[in-house]
């Protein structure tokens, strides 16, 4: 197995950072070729490096808060242990970075410093938009690729065409989808469905875009009916929220149906491990975390709500995309990209 080094932001996420180092110790056990660099205050990474031979300490001593302006917070902390591993990804030192941290701040911090490619468009090269890019269980048991999550709200259609090269790109070598179907969100399957900017991209990607297979509906997001989903951040963020939304909810309507008489108790013991199944494939992204594509490096981001589990997961990953060669395929999916 390939040795690959992932910066892990302890600082990251809403519990305490002896969650994320467990985290880390977790991902070193399932991984015997992997190297982390714990980013993050000198006094919680160099005792946690100095006991553990595949670790390293890289120091931090700013951090960034969830309630930080993303922007201001990563041009006054500096320091911080989102843009020091941000920094480590550029200069190559670390080969991709996992933080559990506030997705704004990862993502002008990953902008910033990591760098997207740039893509030649009438005579001009000008940065790639990163798409915020998770994969979701579906109902046939498999993954949809979703993108964009909410980097971007505001697009043209050429940053539509290139979130889908991102989005199926991510789809084959993560996934292992060899040849994954694209659906473009939108209100409705018909062709002519749309508002005017979706029925712009509807035109370039039916002419440029190998296997796209459409529009589709919210609903297809989990349907398993396409391989990869496409939207604006805008739409995007709203669809994946009110996702997550509805399996909140109905885990907890059936909380309260199995708890609430003494038969659904029983009930509820007696497939206890069936419902943990059933919490743990709609809580969050079956790929440990959303990445963000068009990047020169892999940023991963996983769910504010940290555990020891999805700090292992994210971790994993990380290290996971590195192997496979994502942002290489990338370049490969995105035919405009330049050097």
């Amino acid at each position: 197995m390939e040795e690959v080094r992932v910066a892990v932001d302890v600082m990251g996420g809403d519990e305490e950072p002896k969650v994320v180092l467990a985290g880390i110790d977790a991902a070193l056990a399932a991984d015997p070729a992997l190297i982390v660099v714990a980013v993050g205050p000198e006094e919680l990474v160099v005792p946690f490096a100095d006991e553990r031979p595949r670790v390293e300490a890289l120091v931090a001593p700013d951090v960034i808060e969830m309630a930080d302006d993303p922007l201001k917070a990563v041009m006054s902390k500096r320091k911080s242990s989102i843009v020091v591993a941000c920094r480590a990804v550029k200069k190559g030192t670390c080969q991709g970075f996992f933080s559990a941290g506030a997705t704004g701040a990862i993502t002008a911090a990953a902008t910033a410093y990591v760098t997207p490619f740039k893509y030649e468009e009438a005579g001009e090269r000008r940065p790639l938009r990163p798409c915020l890019t998770s994969a979701v269980p579906n109902r046939t048991g498999g993954l949809t690729v979703f993108c964009d999550l909410g980097a971007n709200p505001d697009i043209e259609p050429g940053d539509m065409l290139r979130f889908a090269q991102m989005g199926a790109a991510y789809a084959r070598v993560v996934c292992g989808i060899a040849k994954p179907r694209i659906g473009l969100l939108s209100n409705g399957t018909e062709d002519t469905k749309g508002s005017h900017f979706t029925k712009e991209c509807f035109a370039l990607l039916s002419d440029e875009l190998e296997g796209f297979a459409g529009n589709c509906e919210g609903s297809d997001v989990v349907s398993g009916n396409y391989d990869v989903v496409v939207a604006d951040g805008f739409a995007g963020n709203v669809a994946l929220k009110a996702t997550e939304g509805a399996a909140k909810l109905i885990m907890s309507e059936l909380k309260g149906a199995l708890l609430g008489s003494l038969k659904g108790k029983i009930a509820a013991l007696l497939i206890k491990n069936d419902l943990a199944a059933i919490k743990e494939k709609l809580s969050g992204d079956a790929k440990g975390g959303a990445i963000l594509l068009g990047l020169r490096g892999v940023v991963l981001i996983g769910h504010g709500a940290t555990s020891v589990e999805a700090v292992k997961n994210g971790t994993l990953a990380t290290a996971e995309a590195v192997r496979a060669g994502l942002i290489e395929s990338v370049v490969e999916a995105v035919g405009t990209i330049v050097r």
